[in-house]
Parts: structure tokens; C-alpha cells; sequence
């Protein structure tokens, strides 16, 4: 069939192969290779009929010719052809190259849409058939498309272009033929015939091979055959290109190779090239191999395969049927071919500025497309480190450096941390947990730069540069783990990350670590990701040729080698990566500037620092850059994004367009700037309450965005780091670049914990007496203050409480004249922005919060809502997080994955595009976790709620049912999916309680759970809750939440108590133990209180009462247990760090649970026929029968059979129930050690406790300190006894006062009733006075005694029941010489510490060994608090005697004025001894410190003391003189208040 006569040959469907390959050559005038490919697989005109584009795709053709034969074939089955008839004839002749510079240069699309159409061979003649659905199947988004097919057809009104695509994108023009002019072009060409265009081809060919040959007799170093003639039957286009031409030539060397095989060789070789599976491409058909000579074999292969792998097959194969000779003649050749053939294409590479540009841009303008760099760099010279200085400019994530000397004087590593701060690793830090390793080398925060092979200025053996043996041996299994961590998609999405090798020297061998790290990237991650820059050219030829040898890769395209070290340095430091001016100021003192350097930045990692000229001179103000950024950081800030510093920036710069100003705004502003002059204390504490969304936190940066040219200003934006090491960071801004140090102004975002602020403010105290000589010398400008929000839903509440002097509130509420600022500013960004109606947040916040505003907004958007749909479904999932988890994340390539969308790098809003239309409630964002993962989030926490309760309303769509369709979705939980934030999120969702509005106290279920309850019950929530735990296994949290679900809202108590079992097995600690008692608990108060309404008594029930009892008891003193033994300053928590309450908050709580049981079991027993508490008689069996004073047995009662069973039970449970009082008592006692000698945490729980064991202990005294009636009669009865029955009854009083013990006498310094501690006096003076048995007794009513003469003393000195000191101090004494050093209580030596304290004139040798006694007698007594901070209750005063004793409450006299909170945040961290008042009455004591111990001195006395605050002495084991007060608690004597003497 000729190509001239096509149109009278037979129709399509009669078409046979061949004709379908001579139409596709001559008609389509597609290239052989694809022909070629319809013949093989045997397409005929028959199946050719049916084709669509996918089946061409199908086959291996590339997109571009897929087009143009579909656009063909449509035509000759007379259906409309895709050509562009209004399309100039000469973009047909355009080639794929000039395609590619067209679409860059004049259509000005990205740069990664041009190199897809170039690799889909996207020519011009294939162009013309393009249809915007080709482009969009190209993966060319909507816009780029329209405008392209736009251009194409407007070309034909403009004069026709020249295009001159670069060397290395076009081959040189052939001499054999002549350019065509444009109307050569442009006019129609005859047809030639088939014969015609092969004997061209074959011409062409012979010529092209004849070249190759040649060049092969040169360049080869080996004597090879000549090849045979190929003739014309064979034929192949017009070399193109340098790549074409290398194909070309491998074809010619396996066609060599092949020629010297025997047939049988040959044969062998087509049966193993037909099995051959190791490549992407699909191995050869029986009949594709059938009658092919060597030079077929040859030319399919290369066809198939590719030049390097069709060589290296050749190679396999050969192997394969033992032709080994000709392998070693294939390797001789290879390595000289490929470095000529590199030598040539290195001469065509032009512009590499510009490629790098793109390589470390993607296409754009600045270093911030990537999250992060990789740099792998092997050994420099000092001349070279000059040049490298760009590296100070980029987001480094690591640097991997194989230079052993890079941190020597002129290395790498030393120029780099003169200017930056980056920390010193091994790879082996590398192993562990993610987060733990994260967190532990503050990876994302500061440069990690990774010592690979040996550190020469360290000595141990680790650090010894190795050999390529030893190294593989030792160190590249580490290495190959830090690789592993850096590409984990965990740590970085794909496309996130750039890794470059950077070659300061050559890599002539395969066996070099470099290598192996690159080859262990190549295994991890995409080529794409990983780029080279070289430093010279002989350098990259041998890295490439590593490279195409072993990893059958050809790096060009992501190579850099023609530009030098400096041009490299000047091409990257002209990119733009930050949006930061070349010098940042801060404030000084004396109107002065200091320079923030980057070196300060990386070190101050926990602050963002507000500089005095932030975002000013970064950009041409006048330029339509700048502009174009005003409009977007405004449109993101007035649709619900963070507030930027940019806002108000902007705002400045148009006076007449201020950013509005909220009502709060002057007085927050006032209350900072006096806290800033007060010199009183190094740090104060703001608090601003706001409910959140109403722009609480945006009024705090207002505020410090005016201040930020008076003082220095930071915002903490980490919260994670320990406060010490925070307080470290403000020191370092105070004391910045100055002599002087400078305030600063401190911003801490949504703190919901007091007493994480306290920790702050104590650390930061703390760091400022590491810098004494400095705080004292200006205390103004040694002054902190921080501006702490907090969100709360009920901010006014908390204002009261906290107090106008403190703290400041604002709620979702607008004054008139807010309203009427709103309204101006909706005017003013109509005039620069297209709909601001549509910025939602900002319309809310002018609508004045109105509610009906969100409600229509989401019945408009949510009309054609579908649940079935994924995007429905991600934007319900969105909706809940942010209604129930106002900081909730999830990540946007989450989204992507669970949307189904492929990714495009740097299309991140092809996401927001196909969530349409809730898209408008959305906005992306940076998430605050590692500070580089992109998020989605609902705009506003009131548009997300509102949207929920429209879902139910108009959809029936339940919270309950999109809950679980987010635990059923095995995406979120897979491997390998970045979703630690979602997955936070959706936990705290479940199970995070909110504080009761005005209260302390926590709901018992978080505001979701309470809703599916409210909505559909218990088996939902507990459907709800059995799947969360299948999904969080490891989460102790839930099956707890769960259990107290069904405890307190069900009352199923077995079902209950098994999920807190199961909650146990997860983890144990005071939590999960104190769930399973507080379910005991529960679960007895409910049959008590059962029984009293039915009253009526079955002994069974009781008996299992009596067991729940015993297992509570058990329980709560093991979660009590366990709470003693954690550490308390800063708990390391468990695996589970998600507790439903506040770390640190358990305290006491399990010895309150026990005490709570024995009362129930006081109430039960007191119920019981023969111990009714309300007959008296009864009433006297049950206290002496709980005395053990009388069995049983011996207890009247009625002769039936409820008594009887009830007896049985009694006795086998009575040495149960004899344990109760005595336990209730010892309870009680070491509740009253603890509120009264122990520093508390949480006031919230310790009130709440406190308050729990006073109305227990009113119980007690009812029950057990009611015989005055009974004694009385006894007196009259009995007068002989009338002694002893006067000791019992004082000490049955005593004990109703809580004055039986030390602890209980020690309160009554809070209680200004001089009356009570009299009689308490008057008490033990009369104990005194009676013969003792029980020496411990004696011991304990003696040192009981002189405590209660000390605070009647302080209360009235002049009573005359008051012993005078000396003849307290003689009593004393006689009993600490009956006691020894050995008496198990402190209390004699804590007496000893008051009385006899040495003075001036007076010294105490043996005051060490009462300390010595003291302490390990506190050990002792209070084990069970080990590590709690004990508090003073006397301090060390100027008189002499009992007049030096001053308690806490008399120095609280001095203060009437200052709030009750603000007193107690002065005693906590130190602040009150500054006060003139206490300097007035307290004796500063001299003393060292020494090997970091205190001494106090006297003469040559030295008596050991504790600092009372953590870090109040220096560290570093300076042995110094100092000065402090003392304190005197019951673990030994306190200093406070300790400063250097000169």
C-alpha cells in the first residue's frame, strides 16, 4: 500500500499490521521506534478501529505522539479532528524543544509543565491536536491549560517567532540538509511515497552510522570488528540529539557484541532475553525476538530499554549463557565510551545559573519552596570555604560531613558555627523514637551537622577517621539509619525535602562512604530530591561515571558542574528565602539599637523575636511584589488566619487605615508599660482571659507590636522545652549585644495551666541570680514581663478571681465603638480586595459574634452536602476537630492522601480546589509541630460548630457518626502516614474534660462524649469508645475514659471496672489505679445509698459491700504509692501522655480515697440493727467495737436470722474492720503532715482535698469524741478515777481540735484565736503534770507542749501561761538527751532547731547534730512525700530568745494590701524578701557556699542549710561568701534569699 494512495486503499478495518506501520510513518509521521511498537504488538486496522488514547498510552507511546495519531485516527472514522485550524503551519515543523522554550519564554507557564510536555515528546506537529482535556490529562491544571490552547491560537495574529532552543535541548543543524525559511515552512510539501521516505531514511542512517563508527575508532582503546553494513532495510530518523546519538551508538556496540556469538549463542541469548524480568519495561514476546539477526536484537533492545540499561542487559544476559569474554570486552570498552560521550554532552550544558536557580526553587524565586535542606559533604580546602558561605543563608536540616578536619580552624563546620549555631552529632544519636530523637537534638529548631566519618579534635576512639573497611564495619549501619530517619515520611512529606551532595573533592572510588550515603539516599528516597554540585568538571565525570555504573542513573539533569565555587555562592545568595532584613534591631538601653544576629536567632529557638524594624527594607515598597503580598497576608488574616507581624506593618504604613484597635487595647497596654518600671520583682505575670476565637490573642501581639520599640519583645512559641531552658533564652535577649541588660516583654499563647507559668517565672527568677552582680546593679532593666492568654470560656469569671491588677479580660462580645472600627475596616478593604464579605472570621467578629450570621452561612455552603462524598467527608471530619479541639491539625498531605490526589510538588492548593465548595470555610496554614508541616483547619470555631449542628439538623448526620467514621478509616492509623497531630487531636477530642464554668473543678466527660451521650446514649459512646481503643492501643486514656463512663453515667460497675483493669494492664500509674477505687467507691456510695431508701438490710449485700470496701482501700493506697515515688518537679510521663487532667495534680488523692471507704464502712456498719447510731447505747458498741475494745460476739442484739448472717459476716471480716479507726487515724495524720509541712502544687485539687478530709474529720470527732456524758457519770460513780478520766478527757478534745499532734498544733499559727491555743496550752501544761507509762507518749506531749508555748508566745507574749525561753530550752533538753539522735519523729529536733540556734554571742555545737537527726527523721516520718518541698513556718528574726522567732502569718501582717494570689506568688519564687518590711524583721546570716552546699557561720561554727528555691545558688561549684535569711522547716533549716558578699 503507498502512502500517495492511502485514501483509495481499502477501508481501516481492512487494514493489515504492515499498512497500519507504513500510515503511521508516512501519514502520522510519527517516529519508527512507535510503529515499531504497533507492529510488534500486532496491531492490525481491525483492532486499530477500536483504539482509544488510553490504549496508545497503553502501549508505551508517549503522550505527545498519542494525541497526533488519535487526532488522525478520529479523522478517518470521519469524526471531528482535535487540529487547531487557526494555528500557524510552522509550529507544526516546532520541535519538542522549541514546544518546551515557547511555553516558558511567551506563555509563561511553570517551568515543571514545559519539562512534562518535552518528556511526553510534545512536539509542534503534536501541539496542533491538543485539547485542553490532553492538557489536564498531562496533569496541567485548568488555568495554564485555557491560557496555552489561548496563545496557540493567537499566534496567527503575530509575526512568527524564532526560537532557539539551548545546546544541550537540540542537536546541530546537519550539514547534509538546509533550514527552512518560514515560507518554505509554511507552504504545503508535495507527499513523498513510501519507497521515497525510506531510501531517504536509509541515506541518512548509513551516514549517521558511518560518524558513530568513526568516533568509536577513535575514543576506543580496544581493537574491535568492524561492523557490518546495516543497509537500508533497517532504517532510523534523523539523529536529534546527544541522547539519540549515544543510543545510536550503543546500538552499534551490542550489534558488535552480538555478531561474534555462534547461531546457537544467538539463540541462547533471544531464550534469556525473553526471560529477563529486572526491568520496569516489559520483557520481549516469543514472536518480537522470532528470525531477528544481531542488529535487530540490537536495535530493539536499545529501543526497549534504553541506551545504559540495554547495555548493561547485554551484559546479564551474557553472563547468563557464560559468554564471559565478551562481558570483559563490553566493561574494557564502557568506561572510556562513556567518558568521551560525557566529555560531549558537558560542552552543550548552558546556563547552569539558572538550572540551579531551579533546582533549589522549583522554578521560583526563593529557598523557601523547600521545607528544609540535606547537605552531604565530603572533604573542602581552606581556599574553598570562602565560597560556601550561602549554606549560612539556607533552612539546613543536617549537614552529613565526611571531613574529619571540617571542625578545625578553616574546615567547614568551624566557618559555619562562627556565624550560625548549629549542634555537633554523631549518626548514632540518630536511633530511637521519632519525637524523642527530634526532640533530644532539636532537629527543625537548630542545624544538626553529623560527623561522619571521624572528628579529629576529639580524642576517644570514636571519633577516629576511618578506613572504607573499618568504616562499613563500625559506622555505615549508623549512617544508614540517619539516612533512613531523614527520609522518613514522618519527618518529611515527599517532595518536602531537597538533599544535596555537595563534591569539594573527588570521589575517584566506589569503595568511599560518600558513595554508599548516596546510594542509601537513592534506595529512600527520589531521584528528583537529590541533587549534585560539583566543583569542577573532572570532579562530576568521575562522580557521574560512579554513578551510571552502579546505580544505572544518569544524573545530569540534576547536576551542577560548570560553574565555580563563587558563582555557585553568589547564584544562591541572591535568592530570597527568608522575607527579613539584612540587619534586625532591638532596642537598647539609652535610645540605642543593638544588631540581632542569626547566630542569636538559632540559639533563642523557643522565641520569635520582634524586632524594633521588623519587615521593614525587604522589599521595594513600591513594587507590585510588595503589593501583591499586602493583599494576600490581609486576605489570610480577615478569613481566619494568624496574625502576622505583617498586619500591622501594613497598617502602620497607611496611617489612614489602622488596624482596629480593641477596647482592652490602652489599659493592656498601660498595665505592661508599669509592670515594665516597677523594680519591685524580676518578673511579673499579666494574665489576658478571652474565649477563644474572639481575637484575645491578636489584641496581646497588637500590644506588643507598639511596645516593640521600648523594650525587647519575643513570643514563646515553644512550649515543649523545659522552663529552665526557656528562662535561659529571655536572659540571653535581655543581656543581649549590651553591658546594660534591656526588659523584656514576653508573650505566652494559650497557656491553660497556672502553674506551668509559675514554673516559669520561678526559672526565670532563677536564671537572674545566676547573674546577680547585674540584677542588683539596675533592677529596672532586669525586669520580665509576661503577658500570659488564656483561653476560657468564661474569661470575665476568672478576671475576678485573679483580680484588675493582674490581669485583664476580653469575651466574644464588641463595644459600640468596636463595632463602628469594624465597620470602617470593611469599607477600607472593599476598596483593595475583590469579596471581603467572604472573609467569614472577620464578618463574624463585626457581626458581633451574632450566631444567626454562622447558622445561614453554613445553611447556604452545605446545601448539596453528600456523606458519601471523601471530600464531604474530610470537611465533617474538619468541622468536628475544630469545634471539639480548638488547636486540633491535620496535615494537608493527609488530606491528600485520604482525597485520593496525586501529588503535584509545590500544588498545595489542588486540595482546596477539589474541596469545593466548603473550601471557603478553609484556610492552610503552618502547623505548630516541628513548624514546617502544612495544615487545613476550619476558618473559625464557630463557623466548624455551626456547620455540625447543620449537618444534624438538615442531613441527620450525628457527631457520633462522624467520629466513628474517622476511627474506622484505616488511612489515619496506617504506617508511614504523618498524622502524630491529627491523631493527638482526635484523642483529646474523646477525652480532654473542660473546667466547670466559674469553678476549678473539671466536667466529668469531655463536651463531645456529654454530646453523643445527651443525643444517643450509652451503647454509641461506648461503640465510640471499644473502637478509639482498638486504634490507640497504647493509650491508657481511653479504656480509663470509658470506665468512668460507665461508672458514673451508666452505673455498670463490672463493665466499668473491666476497662479500667484493661487501662491498668496499659499502663500503671496513680491514674489508672485511682479509676478502679474511684469506681469501688461509686459503686458502694450507690448501694448505701440504695439501702437507706429501701431501708431495709440484706446480709449479702452487705458482705459484698465489705469486699468492694477492702478492694478500694487496696487500690487507692497503691495509686498513692506510686503518685509518692514520681518525681515532682517536672514528672517524665508515660508512654501516655494524654491524661484526661493535669500532670502533677494527684497529690494526695489515693490517702483521701481510703479515708472516704472507712467512712462508708462507718455509715454501713452504723445502719446496722445493733449499732444504730442514732441509739446511744448502739452508738457505744460500735466505737468500742471498732476500738477492739469488744468482740462481736459479745454485742447485744436480736436473736434472728438477718443479725445472725449479719454476725458471720462481721467476724469474718472483723480484723478488716478493727484496722478502720486506727487507719482513718493514721490517715488523718499524714493528711495534717502534709497540708501543713509540704509546698503544694495545685491549689485547685489540694483546696478541693482538704475540704473533703475537714468534713471526714467532723465525722470522726461525732463517732469518736462524744464520751463527756458518759464520763461524768463515771466521775460521780467512780470519784477515785477522776484523773484518769480527766486525761481521757482532755485528750478526746485535743483530738477533736486536731491538737494531738504536731502537725495539727502547728495550724493553729493560721488561726489568730488566742483563746483555742491557751487551752491547748493549758492542756499539756496539765498532761505534763501526770505520771507517764508510754515514754513515746511523755515525748510527744512534751514536744507538743513547748510548740504551743512558741505560738502563744507570738500571739501574746505577756500570758501567763507562757514558760519563759530558758525554761522551755531545759525542757527540751531533758527530752532530747531521753530520745537520743534516733527518734523516729522530727519534731523534738525541729524544737531544737527554733530554741537553740546558735547567735552572735551564743554558739550551739550540737545544733549539727540535731540537723543530722532532723533530717533523717523527716526521711523517715514523711517517706511518703520524698521528693515534695517542705515549708517554713518560723524564720530566723533580729531579737533574742523566743523574740527571734517570726512565723509566716506575722510577716503576712505587712501585706494587708497586696491580693491573696499575688503573696503567695511572692513567697514562691522570692520576690517577698526583697520587701523592707521583711528586711526589717529578719536577720540576714552570714555563710558560704561550697562544693554547692550552704553553710551558715558562726565563729567557727559552720551549720549546713538547704536553698530553699531550685537554683538559688550558681552552678559550677564556686566556693563564695554569701549572705541569706532562715527559714526553719521540718526537714532542717531553709536559706533564702542568698546573695554574694564582697
Amino acid at each position: 500500500m503507498r502512502c500517495s494512495a492511502m485514501d483509495q486503499d481499502p477501508p481501516l478495518d481492512k487494514w493489515t499490521m504492515k499498512d497500519v506501520h507504513l500510515w503511521l510513518v508516512t501519514k502520522v509521521k510519527v517516529h519508527k521506534s512507535c510503529a515499531d511498537v504497533f507492529y510488534e504488538e500486532e496491531v492490525s486496522g481491525d483492532n486499530l478501529v477500536y483504539y482509544t488514547k488510553e490504549d496508545i498510552l497503553d502501549l508505551g507511546i508517549k503522550h505527545g505522539p498519542a494525541v497526533k495519531i488519535m487526532s488522525h485516527l478520529k479523522s478517518m472514522n470521519k469524526e471531528s479532528q482535535h487540529k487547531q485550524e487557526d494555528v500557524p503551519a510552522y509550529v507544526e515543523n516546532w520541535t519538542k524543544e522549541q514546544v518546551s522554550q515557547w511555553l516558558v519564554q511567551y506563555v509563561n507557564v511553570y517551568g515543571q509543565y514545559a519539562d512534562r510536555l518535552q518528556r511526553e515528546d510534545v512536539s509542534g506537529d503534536c501541539l496542533v491536536h491538543f485539547s485542553k482535556q490532553d492538557l489536564r490529562d498531562l496533569e496541567v491544571k485548568s488555568g495554564p491549560a485555557t491560557k496555552i490552547l489561548a496563545e496557540l491560537r493567537n499566534l496567527k495574529t503575530k509575526p512568527e517567532l524564532t526560537l532557539k532552543p539551548n545546546m544541550d535541548q537540540r542537536p546541530a543543524p546537519n550539514p547534509t540538509t538546509t533550514e527552512l525559511g518560514p515560507s518554505q515552512a509554511a507552504a504545503p510539501k508535495q507527499e513523498e511515497t513510501c519507497d521515497q521516505i525510506e531510501r531517504k531514511a536509509g541515506i541518512t542512517v548509513e551516514n549517521e552510522c558511518e560518524k558513530i563508527q568513526q568516533t568509536f575508532q577513535k575514543t576506543s582503546g580496544t581493537e574491535n570488528q568492524q561492523p557490518k553494513t546495516w543497509g537500508v532495510k533497517k532504517t532510523e530518523s534523523v539523529v536529534e540529539n546527544p541522547d539519540q546519538a549515544h543510543k545510536s551508538r550503543t546500538t552499534a556496540e551490542i550489534h558488535d557484541i552480538l555478531e561474534d556469538l555462534r547461531k546457537e549463542d544467538l539463540k541462547k541469548f533471544h531464550f534469556q532475553l525473553r526471560l529477563y524480568r529486572d526491568s520496569k519495561h516489559k520483557p520481549f514476546s516469543l514472536s518480537s525476538l522470532e528470525d531477528k539477526d544481531t542488529m535487530d536484537t540490537a536495535t530493539l533492545m536499545t529501543d526497549r530499554y534504553g541506551s545504559e540499561e540495554a547495555f548493561n542487559v547485554t551484559k546479564h544476559i551474557l553472563k547468563e549463557i557464560n559468554q564471559l569474554d565478551l562481558v570483559l570486552q563490553m566493561e574494557k570498552s564502557q568506561g572510556q565510551q562513556a567518558h568521551n560521550f560525557s566529555k560531549a554532552v558537558l560542552k552543550r550544558e548552558a546556563n547552569q545559573g539558572d538550572k540551579l536557580r531551579n533546582l533549589l526553587t522549583c522554578g521560583g524565586n526563593s529557598l523557601d519552596n523547600y521545607d528544609r535542606f540535606v547537605v552531604v559533604v565530603n572533604k573542602s580546602a581552606p581556599e574553598q570555604i570562602q565560597h560556601l558561605q550561602f549554606l549560612m543563608k539556607m533552612k539546613l536540616f543536617c549537614v552529613l560531613d565526611f571531613d574529619p578536619d571540617s571542625e578545625c580552624p578553616g574546615g567547614l563546620c568551624h566557618s559555619y558555627t562562627q556565624s550560625r549555631l548549629a549542634n555537633l552529632h554523631a549518626p548514632s544519636q540518630y536511633q530511637g523514637q521519632m519525637d524523642t530523637v527530634i526532640g533530644n537534638l532539636n532537629l527543625f529548631k537548630q542545624t544538626s551537622w553529623v560527623f561522619c566519618n571521624g572528628r579529629r579534635n576529639f580524642d576517644d576512639d570514636s571519633s577516629k577517621e576511618l578506613d572504607y573497611k573499618d568504616w562499613l564495619r563500625k559506622s555505615c549501619r549508623h549512617v544508614e539509619q540517619l539516612v533512613g530517619f531523614i527520609c522518613n515520611p514522618e519527618v518529611f512529606r515527599h517532595g518536602r525535602i531537597l538533599i544535596i551532595f555537595l563534591l569539594l573533592s573527588p570521589v575517584d572510588t566506589e569503595k568511599d562512604p560518600f558513595f554508599d550515603t548516596y546510594k542509601c539516599f537513592i534506595k529512600h528516597i527520589e531521584e528528583e530530591s537529590v541533587i549534585n554540585i560539583c566543583e569542577c568538571q573532572d570532579t562530576y565525570l568521575k562522580w557521574r561515571e560512579l554513578i551510571q555504573d552502579k546505580c544505572l542513573y544518569d544524573i545530569d539533569k540534576f547536576s551542577i558542574y560548570e560553574l565555580n565555587l563563587s558563582e555557585i555562592s553568589g547564584t544562591i545568595t541572591a535568592l530570597d528565602p527568608f522575607g527579613q532584613p539584612s540587619r534586625r534591631l532591638l532596642p537598647s538601653s539609652g535610645s540605642s539599637a543593638v544588631v540581632l544576629t542569626q547566630k542569636d536567632v538559632d540559639f533563642m529557638m523557643a522565641l520569635d523575636i520582634l524586632c524594633l524594624n521588623q519587615c521593614e527594607n525587604i522589599y521595594d515598597e513600591n513594587s507590585s511584589e510588595f503589593h501583591d503580598l499586602r493583599i494576600r497576608v490581609e486576605e489570610e488574616f480577615y478569613k481566619g488566619g494568624k496574625v502576622k507581624w505583617w498586619n500591622f506593618y501594613f497598617c502602620d504604613k497607611d496611617r489612614k487605615k489602622p488596624f482596629v484597635k480593641r477596647d482592652k487595647f490602652e489599659n493592656l497596654k498601660k498595665m505592661v508599660r508599669a509592670q515594665l518600671r516597677d523594680p519591685s520583682n524580676v518578673c511579673d505575670v499579666i494574665n489576658l482571659f478571652h474565649n477563644p476565637g474572639c481575637g484575645g490573642t491578636t489584641l496581646a501581639m497588637h500590644v506588643m507590636w507598639d511596645l516593640r520599640q521600648e523594650v525587647r519583645c519575643a513570643v514563646l512559641i515553644d512550649n515543649t522545652l523545659p522552663k529552665i531552658e526557656v528562662a535561659l533564652q529571655v536572659r540571653k535577649l535581655m543581656q543581649l549585644e549590651s553591658e546594660k541588660p534591656s526588659p523584656v516583654f514576653l508573650l505566652v499563647d494559650d497557656s491553660k495551666e497556672s502553674d506551668s507559668i509559675n514554673d516559669l517565672v520561678n526559672c526565670i527568677y532563677k536564671s537572674e541570680l545566676d547573674s546577680l552582680n547585674v540584677s542588683k546593679s539596675d533592677p529596672t532593666n532586669c525586669k520580665v514581663v509576661i503577658l500570659n492568654c488564656v483561653r476560657s470560656q468564661s474569661p470575665k469569671e476568672l478576671y475576678k478571681k485573679q483580680g484588675p491588677m493582674q490581669s485583664q479580660y476580653i469575651t466574644a462580645s464588641l463595644t459600640k465603638e468596636e463595632q463602628m472600627e469594624f465597620e470602617k475596616k470593611l469599607k477600607e478593604l472593599k476598596e483593595t480586595h475583590e469579596k471581603p464579605e467572604n472573609f467569614y472570621s472577620f464578618m463574624f467578629l463585626k457581626s458581633n459574634f451574632d450566631q444567626k450570621y454562622v447558622v445561614d452561612l453554613a445553611r447556604n455552603t452545605l446545601e448539596n452536602f453528600d456523606f458519601s462524598c471523601k471530600k464531604d467527608q474530610l470537611f465533617a471530619f474538619l468541622a468536628l476537630l475544630k469545634t471539639y479541639e480548638a488547636k486540633s491539625e491535620i496535615s494537608l498531605s493527609l488530606c491528600e492522601d485520604f482525597l485520593g490526589i496525586k501529588v503535584i510538588r509545590w500544588q498545595d492548593e489542588s486540595v482546596m480546589d477539589r474541596m469545593k465548595p466548603f473550601s471557603d470555610f478553609l484556610i492552610i496554614d503552618i502547623g505548630e509541630k516541628w513548624g514546617v508541616c502544612k495544615i487545613i483547619r476550619v476558618l473559625h470555631q464557630a463557623i466548624a460548630s455551626a456547620c455540625l449542628e447543620e449537618l444534624d439538623q438538615s442531613f441527620s448526620l450525628k457527631v457520633s457518626e462522624i467520629t466513628m467514621e474517622i476511627l474506622l478509616c484505616d488511612l489515619f492509623f496506617s504506617e508511614g502516614v504523618v498524622k502524630d497531630n491529627f491523631m493527638f487531636s482526635v484523642q483529646q477530642m474523646l477525652i480532654e474534660r473542660q473546667l466547670k464554668q466559674g469553678g476549678n473543678d473539671r466536667e466529668p466527660f469531655s463536651p463531645l462524649i456529654d454530646k453523643i451521650h445527651n443525643q444517643q446514649g450509652r451503647q454509641t459512646v461506648q461503640d465510640i469508645f471499644v473502637k478509639a481503643s482498638s486504634r490507640f492501643v497504647k493509650s491508657a486514656s481511653i479504656p480509663q475514659a470509658l470506665a468512668r463512663y460507665l461508672c458514673i453515667k451508666v452505673k455498670d460497675f463490672p463493665e466499668a471496672l473491666r476497662w479500667a483493669e484493661k487501662a491498668k494492664k496499659i499502663v500503671e500509674n496513680p491514674y489508672t489505679f485511682d479509676t478502679i477505687g474511684q469506681i469501688h467507691k461509686t459503686n458502694l456510695k450507690a448501694n448505701n445509698q440504695k439501702e437507706k431508701q429501701l431501708k431495709s438490710q440484706n446480709p449479702e449485700d452487705f458482705n459484698k459491700n465489705i469486699h468492694l470496701a477492702a478492694n478500694a482501700i487496696t487500690t487507692f493506697k497503691a495509686a498513692q504509692e506510686l503518685a509518692n515515688a514520681e518525681d515532682e518537679p517536672e514528672v517524665k510521663g508515660s508512654e501516655d501522655e494524654l491524661d484526661d487532667q493535669p500532670r502533677r495534680s494527684y497529690n494526695v488523692k489515693g490517702y483521701v480515697g481510703v479515708l472516704e471507704i472507712i467512712f462508708l464502712v462507718f455509715d454501713m456498719l452504723g445502719r446496722l440493727p445493733f449499732f444504730d447510731k442514732s441509739d446511744p447505747v448502739k452508738k457505744m458498741y460500735l466505737q468500742t467495737f471498732l476500738q477492739k475494745a469488744l468482740p462481736i460476739t459479745s454485742v447485744f442484739k436480736e436473736d434472728n436470722e438477718i443479725n445472725n448472717r449479719l454476725e458471720e459476716i462481721i467476724r469474718e471480716h472483723e480484723s478488716f474492720l478493727h484496722t478502720l479507726k486506727s487507719e482513718a487515724s493514721e490517715m488523718f495524720e499524714r493528711l495534717e503532715s502534709y497540708f501543713t509541712f509540704i509546698k503544694r502544687n495545685s491549689s485547685e485539687y489540694d483546696s478541693k482535698n482538704r475540704s473533703t478530709v475537714a468534713t471526714l474529720f467532723r465525722e470522726y470527732v461525732v463517732l469518736f469524741c462524744t464520751k463527756s456524758e458518759e464520763m461524768k457519770r463515771e466521775r460521780q460513780n467512780n470519784p477515785r478515777l477522776n484523773v484518769q478520766i480527766d486525761i481521757e478527757e482532755r485528750r478526746l478534745l485535743l483530738e477533736e481540735k486536731q491538737a494531738n499532734r504536731f502537725a495539727g498544733i502547728l495550724q493553729y499559727l493560721d488561726k489568730p484565736d488566742t483563746e483555742d491555743i491557751e487551752w491547748i496550752t493549758t492542756c499539756y501544761a496539765f498532761l505534763q503534770q501526770q505520771q507517764f507509762i508510754d515514754k513515746k507518749q511523755k515525748t510527744r506531749d512534751t514536744t507538743n507542749y513547748i510548740l504551743s508555748n512558741i505560738i502563744l508566745y507570738l500571739f501574746n507574749p505577756k500570758s501567763k501561761l507562757v514558760k519563759s525561753h530558758s525554761q522551755l530550752c531545759a525542757l527540751l533538753q531533758r527530752t532530747l538527751n531521753d530520745v537520743g539522735r534516733w527518734y523516729p519523729f522530727p519534731d523534738p529536733y525541729y524544737l531544737a532547731l527554733l530554741l537553740f540556734w546558735p547567735s552572735s554571742s551564743q554558739e550551739n555545737t550540737d545544733i549539727r547534730t540535731y540537723i543530722y537527726s532532723i533530717q533523717k527523721s523527716s526521711r523517715q516520718r514523711l517517706a511518703l512525700f520524698p521528693n515534695r518541698s517542705a515549708v517554713a513556718h518560723f524564720y530566723l528574726g533580729k531579737g533574742n530568745g523566743l523574740k527571734r522567732l517570726i512565723s509566716k502569718p506575722q510577716l503576712d501582717e505587712n501585706f494587708t494590701d497586696i491580693p491573696r494570689n499575688t503573696l503567695a506568688q511572692n513567697w514562691r519564687n522570692g520576690h517577698i524578701f526583697k520587701e523592707k518590711e521583711i528586711m526589717k524583721r529578719l536577720q540576714r546570716v552570714n555563710g558560704t557556699i561550697e562544693q554547692g552546699d550552704v553553710f551558715a557561720n558562726y565563729g567557727g561554727l559552720k551549720i549546713p542549710v538547704r536553698p530553699a528555691l531550685i537554683g538559688g545558688i550558681r552552678s559550677g561549684y564556686s566556693t563564695e561568701r554569701v549572705s541569706f535569711y532562715v527559714g526553719f522547716a521540718i526537714k532542717g533549716p531553709l536559706a533564702y534569699d542568698i546573695q554574694q558578699e564582697k
